[in-house]
């Protein structure tokens, strides 16, 4: 397990590295998970050897809400003066977001000639 999450964390210092060096305008974690990726379609063994403890990590994944969930907490006062403004933005972004995903399935079964028997 310790070797795993090592692995994870050299893949995440890796990114974060490339990111800062090169100016990226990607988060250096993301360039971390796409430099994991590449390491698990490329080694069979390194991905049998990190499986179980990413397994273990996702898992407990909802335990990594808990900060968020102190932040709201902790700034209650202000999203009490914004909540016409938050309710508006989490409505309207999830009936565009609905919409989009509907938009781009029909459009797909369009161009693929899918019909509905």
């Amino acid at each position: 397990m310790l070797h795993a999450l090592i692995a994870i964390l050299i893949c995440q210092v890796l990114g974060e590295s490339a990111a800062r060096v090169l100016s990226l305008p990607l988060p250096g974690p993301v360039l971390g998970m796409v430099l994991m990726l590449a390491a698990l379609i490329a080694s069979p063994r390194f991905a049998a050897l990190i499986r179980p403890t990413a397994q273990g990590i996702l898992s407990h994944l909802s335990l990594l809400f808990v900060p968020a969930g102190v932040g709201v907490v902790g700034h209650f006062a202000t999203l009490g003066t914004q909540t016409a403004a938050i309710l508006l933005a989490v409505v309207g972004s999830t009936i565009l977001a609905i919409t989009a995903g509907a938009l781009t399935f029909a459009l797909v079964a369009w161009l693929t000639g899918s019909r509905d028997d």
